[in-house]
């Protein structure tokens, strides 16, 4: 029963990223580690498989509707590529399996990630809760050494979690770059497939894939992201943003207390 509802909800990834060009990983994360019993440091590598290959399926009619803006895209993408290539294969693996101990506390490395990828969530929750209004900003200066910055931050975010980083890249690329909203969620996907898959490459230096189960979250998901394209453009994005806000929270607030109460 549980790896049926993972199955289903793995479209529902594609879903959500069609509709709001992120939040594929804050849903992937914990359909592989609960439903499909993946442990946690796998079930991001799989994570930014699925979340990369379904992002960029997703950006190919934003290129065409021209709302993906490439300049940018590849300035933001090269400093975060390297963020998180070498944060997935150094980093990752040299995080001890106890990371901290203390008297009777002791804090794994599945709940550093877990808790870390939790807070993300949380944090994410606020800014979509909060929008009033479609994201845009009155700069039109494109802010180079701030671009560079913030995707070196989020490629390491990404490479440390597994998640995309789509609620931090959007926000990003609107006030620094004075992208409009359409674009920067057709140039946020561009950016998410193109870490998301490097960082995958790291992962398969370093571990065994289940190809043939990876390979079918992923065609599910892809065939969310294109049902996530089509209504798009016919349900109003603030809704669709503090609907899914509210749910990011309890699901963020739910991992934090099942991992560590």
């Amino acid at each position: 029963m549980a790896e049926l509802l993972g199955y289903f909800f793995s479209v529902l990834v594609g879903v959500v990223l069609g509709l709001l060009g992120g939040g594929g990983s804050i849903l992937s994360i914990p359909i592989l580690v609960y439903l499909f019993q993946i442990e946690p440091v796998m079930a991001s590598a799989y994570s930014l498989f699925v979340v990369g290959a379904t992002s960029l399926v997703g950006a190919v009619p934003k290129y065409r509707e021209h709302l993906v803006n490439l300049k940018t895209g590849i300035l933001f993408g090269i400093p975060s590529i390297v963020a998180i290539f070498v944060t997935r294969h150094w980093i990752v693996p040299a995080i001890p399996p106890v990371v901290f101990q203390f008297d009777n506390f002791e804090l794994t490395k599945r709940e550093l990630l877990l808790g870390l990828f939790a807070l993300l969530m949380v944090l994410a929750s606020f800014q979509l809760i909060r929008a009033k209004r479609e994201m845009s900003s009155d700069n039109r200066k494109f802010r180079v050494f701030l671009v560079i910055v913030e995707g070196v931050l989020i490629g390491f975010l990404t490479g440390l979690v597994g998640a995309g980083g789509g609620f931090l890249i959007i926000p990003a690329l609107v006030f620094l770059t004075g992208l409009p909203f359409k674009t920067a969620v057709g140039t946020s996907l561009f950016i998410i497939a193109v870490n998301s898959l490097v960082g995958f490459i790291g992962d398969l230096l370093n571990h065994t894939i289940d190809w043939p189960f990876l390979l079918i979250v992923t065609a599910l998901a892809i065939g969310g992201i294109l049902i996530g394209n089509f209504f798009s453009r016919r349900i109003a994005a603030l809704y669709l943003r503090k609907t899914f806000g509210w749910f990011t929270l309890a699901v963020g607030c739910w991992i934090l207390f099942k991992e560590f109460f």
